[in-house]
């Protein structure tokens, strides 16, 4: 199964985008031994829409055409289902298991995701009940991925 993490702005260099990308790597490589193709970070550019609600629906088409047909699409919204570490990783493990080949993390812009993708997501989960920066919530979105991948592979990482 490949992963991907979709998100709206372009990442500034620096070290937020450094240790994003590192996550993202560890998890690409401790992957490949249990059945995960590849970790991929995708950006979709900002609208600059006057209104709010036409920013988010502008933004969802170019997430859209981020994403490969069939994937399953976990959207990271604030109003989403929070979920542990171990339980992430039991359900991205059986996700794998069941055969499916492309699962999308999403990140929305400033404004959030437009409804309807929210509707159309198979998930909506949280980081957490406070409001984080893009970067910040890259950050996490990417190391929880590669935790998720360090528990499903049995290495030490992860400690309860």
């Amino acid at each position: 199964m490949r992963l991907l993490l979709v998100c709206v702005g372009r990442s500034k260099a620096g070290p937020g985008r450094e240790l994003a990308a590192r996550y993202l790597e560890r998890a690409a490589a401790a992957g490949r031994a249990i059945g995960f193709s590849g970790v991929e970070l995708r950006e979709a550019g900002e609208s600059r829409a006057a209104r709010p609600d036409d920013r988010k629906r502008e933004e969802a088409k170019a997430i859209a055409v981020r994403i490969p047909p069939r994937a399953t699409v976990i959207a990271l919204d604030e109003t989403g289902k929070q979920m542990t570490s171990l339980n992430f990783a039991a359900k991205l493990g059986r996700a794998r298991d069941e055969g499916i080949s492309d699962t999308a993390f999403v990140i929305g812009g400033p404004d959030g995701l437009d409804p309807a993708f929210l509707a159309s997501a198979s998930l909506t989960l949280s980081l957490g009940t406070m409001t984080w920066p893009h970067q910040l919530a890259r950050i996490m979105a990417a190391e929880q991925i590669y935790r998720a991948i360090t528990i499903l592979s049995g290495h030490p990482y992860h400690r309860d």
